[in-house]
């Protein structure tokens, strides 16, 4: 039979582990968009993203605008700019919540290349059977984006306090 000190013991370590949790939460998806941002100034990461973006009905517009290299540079700056938006929560929660709204937006944009890109089903299987590349390299972006939401609802309300 649990006693009261071991329900305060238990309760301590859950919202210890609850607030490192937060914390790895937030700024694992600020790391995330600053070192996948800056990757984008790479030609390797221009040229890999290329078939994500040719097949997107929201960016392969881009292509007749941009060079490969300096559209891959300006998503490059969107990233990173959301990256630092996000990191602001402990001085500025509404600018970090501007910045995860607008990761939201960007993730809802990226999980759209699920339906548009050739290769995400393994071929002979597919849905729901995704292929390692791209399927499952998009699969991943279902937790940021909900890291993305998850920061965006916290960073407001306590932008409201």
């Amino acid at each position: 039979m649990a006693t009261t000190m071991d329900r305060v013991e238990s309760n301590t370590i859950g919202y210890k582990l609850e607030n490192l949790g937060t914390f790895v939460i937030r700024y694992g998806l600020v790391m995330v968009l600053l070192w996948v941002g800056a990757l984008k100034f790479t030609a390797y990461e221009a040229e890999a993203i290329q078939p994500f973006v040719a097949n997107s009905p929201f960016m392969s517009w881009a292509y007749s605008v941009f060079s490969v290299r300096s559209f891959a540079m300006l998503i490059g700056v969107v990233e990173v700019t959301l990256g630092l938006l996000i990191a602001t929560r402990r001085f500025a929660p509404f600018v970090s919540a501007v910045g995860s709204i607008g990761a939201i937006i960007m993730f809802l944009i990226t999980m759209s290349f699920v339906l548009t890109t050739p290769g995400v089903w393994q071929p002979g299987y597919g849905f729901p059977f995704p292929s390692p590349n791209p399927g499952q390299f998009l699969a991943k972006d279902i937790m940021m984006l909900g890291a993305a939401i998850w920061t965006a609802g916290e960073a407001l309300r306590a932008a409201r306090r």
